[in-house]
């Protein structure tokens, strides 16, 4: 078994600590403890907290693409691959509970701080936005695709606030079910 890079390592720690504590509130030293590695190691592959937030963010939209390609390659049905985004919120929902949506909380952040890597932040809902209005292009709603993109990224973006803020799966489980529900009512229209 490959042993993994430092840098890797670096960047994995980083990507859990800006995700359970805030980019802001992540320290060279939050990250250099969990690697188990000298500051001065630690600037031989990093130079600054952006660097390392750039790399952050490049891990993440690798990831979000290997999840879209095997989310694309489990079924020809469109409509069933749009339920894989939403029931994220329920395989996710341990670590949403704790900490909302990975994507929304670093976007948010970024956004108040008027960091200059927001735009890369943002090419994470791009990704998912895209995926899906092709998605229900592919179902028929050709002239919608995108709207309905928004909507299920925007409505599953609150669910995740609200059930990160309340703290309840059963909320979460039951707007799950609803869009799950008014997604197949667009494929029953259709057919």
């Amino acid at each position: 078994m490959n042993k993994i890079s430092t840098r890797a390592q670096i960047i994995q720690h980083a990507d859990q600590l800006f995700y359970q504590q805030g980019f802001e509130n992540t320290s060279f030293a939050d990250i250099a403890g969990m690697v188990k590695i000298s500051r001065g190691n630690f600037y031989h592959h990093f130079k600054s907290k952006d660097e390392i937030l750039k790399a952050v963010i490049e891990l993440r939209l690798a990831n979000t693409q290997n999840m879209l390609d095997k989310w694309q390659t489990s079924t020809d049905n469109p409509t069933k691959r749009i339920e894989c985004f939403i029931k994220i919120l329920i395989t996710n929902w341990s670590k949403i509970k704790y900490y909302g949506c990975p994507v929304g909380t670093l976007t948010s952040e970024l956004a108040k701080l008027n960091h200059s890597l927001q735009a890369n932040a943002n090419e994470l809902f791009s990704l998912f936005r895209n995926w899906l209005a092709a998605q229900f292009e592919l179902m028929g709603q050709v002239k919608k695709a995108d709207a309905f993109a928004m909507h299920i990224l925007a409505r599953s973006q609150g669910v995740a606030t609200l059930g990160n803020s309340f703290r309840d799966e059963n909320f979460v489980k039951q707007e799950v079910e609803q869009m799950c529900d008014w997604l197949n009512s667009l494929k029953k229209q259709q057919g």
